[in-house]
């Protein structure tokens, strides 16, 4: 996307070598003076720690809360909606349940005050998985987690978002385990929820979920349950990184339920669509590239489909990196580019998990992310990606 040099030059490791990357500048992104209504789409938003914070992996996550709504109000800014609590913001990977419920509630207050919209992520983190009973009583279990969690999330004001739940993976025997589950929380939905189904890549845990580790028979599983409750389901959230499946899955769903990627790698072609449909957006690199996504959106509602195109492509290479395996490092790209764009005071993350990337990594993830217009103060982004790899040692 970048046509024009700042000529602003950083030394960055690049195949091995110390070489000099003049940045280019931003793109010529905006927000919309009205709502996007082509494509409901959602980023998956991250959080920010206190600067001060025991970020000891297994330590109690402390957020810096002024920093982290700040964020959620930019993404509102650009006219999108946030997906919160959910595993961009470190479900599983060091967001606790509690302040998960704190995420929840202050978004939603947030939301409100925005005018955003919010949905966020029901689960059952707060179960202990050594202690689950195994059979009838752990499933009833995990359905009395998913209510408590639910209710945080109902009375936040937010739409509910089921996510697979690591508790189940564990404790269900067969596709009827999953759907015993699924079909008492639906009965109970006050409005139609997003079901998640997330990928091995992202969670190793969940392996087998809906009943079966092939794909095709989980998925025989998964449309039987949307089938029989459809009235109760606004969309399904799919993120296994395959969009010859996706793309299958959205034709066969019924009239009404969206189809809400959740592929990092291949959502320019998928919200763009076909002559057949299209998908909506629930995504943890929208949280990334945002202004871009948000402008692709607009160009969209004003019927420019190549125009639209061109910008998400100019993105891919850059998602694909941030979402490259190990996946569920992706958090941690995401974060690194907050702090190089001046959106959080340090580049830090709960859990220390800022160290789930290598220095040329995230060189690299620089490199990409001002190819693709998105770094939005380059004498800023250039400054700290200096201290970055002298704080490293990968220049001197």
């Amino acid at each position: 996307m970048t046509a024009t040099s700042t000529g602003i030059s950083v030394t960055l490791p690049i195949d091995g070598r110390l070489e000099p990357y003049v940045l280019g500048t931003p793109g010529a992104w905006t927000r919309p003076a009205r709502p996007i209504t082509s494509r409901v789409a959602f980023a998956a938003a991250h959080v920010i720690p206190r600067a001060t914070a025991d970020n000891t992996p297994g330590t109690p996550a402390t957020v810096d809360w002024d920093a982290t709504l700040a964020y959620r109000h930019e993404l509102w800014s650009y006219g999108l909606g946030v997906a919160d609590a959910m595993d961009t913001a470190q479900r599983g990977m060091g967001l606790d349940w509690q302040a998960s419920a704190e995420l929840i509630r202050r978004s939603g207050a947030e939301a409100v005050s925005a005018g955003g919209r919010l949905a966020c992520g029901a689960g059952t983190d707060q179960l202990d998985l050594a202690g689950l009973p195994s059979g009838s009583a752990g499933l009833d279990r995990i359905v009395d987690a998913y209510r408590e969690q639910i209710d945080v999330v109902t009375e936040a004001g937010a739409q509910v978002i089921l996510m697979a739940s690591r508790a189940l993976a564990q404790v269900a025997r067969s596709a009827a385990d999953y759907l015993y589950v699924y079909e008492r929380l639906l009965a109970d939905a006050e409005r139609p929820v997003i079901l998640h189904w997330l990928g091995t890549m992202f969670d190793p845990a969940l392996h087998g979920y809906w009943g079966s580790p092939d794909i095709a028979t989980a998925t025989a599983t998964f449309r039987a349950l949307v089938e029989d409750n459809e009235s109760k389901i606004d969309g399904v959230k799919v993120s296994l990184l395959d969009a010859a499946h996706e793309i299958a899955l959205r034709r066969t769903l019924p009239d009404g339920v969206r189809l809400y990627t959740g592929d990092d790698f291949n959502y320019p072609e998928l919200i763009i669509g076909d002559t057949q449909g299209h998908s909506d957006a629930l995504l943890g690199i929208f949280a990334a590239i945002y202004p871009a996504a948000s402008t692709a959106l607009q160009e969209l509602d004003n019927g420019n489909v190549t125009r639209a195109s061109e910008i998400l492509e100019a993105t891919r290479a850059l998602g694909r990196h941030i979402f490259a395996a190990p996946t569920y490092y992706y958090k941690t790209g995401i974060a690194f580019l907050s702090w190089l764009n001046g959106r959080q005071p340090g580049f830090s993350m709960v859990a220390g998990l800022s160290n789930g990337r290598s220095v040329s990594h995230l060189a690299e993830l620089f490199r990409l992310a001002d190819r693709a217009g998105l770094l939005s103060d380059p004498e800023l982004a250039a400054h700290r990606m200096r201290v970055y790899l002298e704080l490293n040692g990968a220049v001197s």
